[in-house]
């Protein structure tokens, strides 16, 4: 079973003024889509088709090709679902107590994770996993994930971000922390939640 490039649940021009339509739909539609088409000629007719995108980066990110191609297929897989034009705020119930207890507050959350995403040198990704129950932030290089072995946190996403100059230049160019400031007005919130829920489960 191919993978696919999945559909976005909203216009490309829904996440303004904080993501430009343009970036969106070059991001999408064409870096992720060359992604996708990429890790499907990587594991086409070898003993990886058919595995899902989980097990192929916690087993097979030895491989360069599923390295890079299947980290981009799922990183913007999550980026894209935890994003809304309805997003921002903040979280509640149980994600909010765990940010709480994990990880020093609301406010210390966000300038760790804010921080994680300017520090990461060059291209890559900021993160919030669940690993062993409990919330922790890192970052991790190109398209590295922490489902795969010692990389970050060493656990399962839930929130990512997507620190790439081509997710944000078009509108931010050089300024970075724009970028990261205005991603948190279009977090999905409920979605991250389930993600942490099922983490947890």
């Amino acid at each position: 079973m191919a993978f696919e490039l999945p559909n976005l649940s909203y216009a490309y021009d829904a996440l303004e003024p904080h993501i430009d339509a343009r970036t969106m739909e070059i991001h999408h539609g064409k870096h992720h889509a060359g992604y996708t088409s990429k890790l499907n000629t990587a594991v086409e007719g070898t003993d990886m088709d058919g595995k899902s995108i989980e097990v192929l980066l916690a087993e097979h990110s030895d491989s360069s090709a599923v390295r890079n191609n299947g980290g981009g297929y799922y990183n913007h897989s999550l980026f894209w679902s935890i994003m809304s034009p309805n997003g921002g705020g903040s979280p509640t119930g149980d994600l909010a107590a765990a940010i709480d207890t994990d990880l020093g507050g609301w406010d210390t959350f966000k300038q760790t994770f804010a921080n994680a995403a300017a520090t990461r040198f060059g291209s890559g990704w900021a993160w919030v996993c669940v690993k062993e129950g409990k919330l922790e932030i890192c970052s991790s290089a190109n398209q590295d994930n922490p489902l795969m072995p010692g990389v970050g946190c060493g656990g399962t996403p839930i929130l990512g971000l997507d620190v790439w100059e081509h997710a944000y230049y078009l509108n931010y160019q050089n300024r970075r922390p724009d970028y990261i400031a205005a991603f948190f007005s279009v977090i999905d919130w409920d979605a991250v939640a389930q993600r942490y829920a099922a983490a947890r489960a």
